[in-house]
């Protein structure tokens, strides 16, 4: 049996010397770093938002078409058939007669709402050009 893996061992030997060590090709990094990139992109994914532009505009042609009918409605139907909507637009304004607010808090009402708005707007860019590939 030692005389069996001397002769294997020096088959191995032989086989060792007389080859040589290979060395990878001189773009071998970067043909590699390519195929990682097409990698994580195939796994990106698409946006793809929750609600699509369809039924965005869907539930604003509904909305629209509820409040015409609110504001148009014949109020000559009879109640058996559909119940009456009534419209009194000085309800409203009366409920809130008594109510006075200053000049500063009607201008912070009407401003942080459109500043919020503009800070969406560009914090939504500077974080996709941040996190663009």
């Amino acid at each position: 049996m030692k005389e069996s893996d001397k002769n294997i061992e020096n088959l191995i030997d032989k086989m060792m010397a007389e080859s040589t060590l290979e060395s990878p090709s001189i773009d071998f990094t970067s043909k590699i770093m390519d195929q990682i990139l097409a990698a994580e992109k195939s796994k990106t994914k698409v946006y793809k938002p929750l609600i699509s532009k369809t039924t965005w505009i869907l539930i604003g042609a509904g909305l629209t078409a509820l409040i015409v009918y609110c504001l148009y409605a014949n109020n000559n139907i009879s109640t058996l058939e559909t119940p009456q909507l009534y419209l009194n637009l000085d309800k409203p304004a009366r409920l809130f007669s008594g109510i006075h607010f200053s000049k500063n808090i009607l201008y912070a009402v009407l401003i942080v709402p459109i500043m919020i708005l503009i800070q969406i707007g560009v914090l939504k860019n500077y974080f996709d050009k941040k996190y663009e590939l």
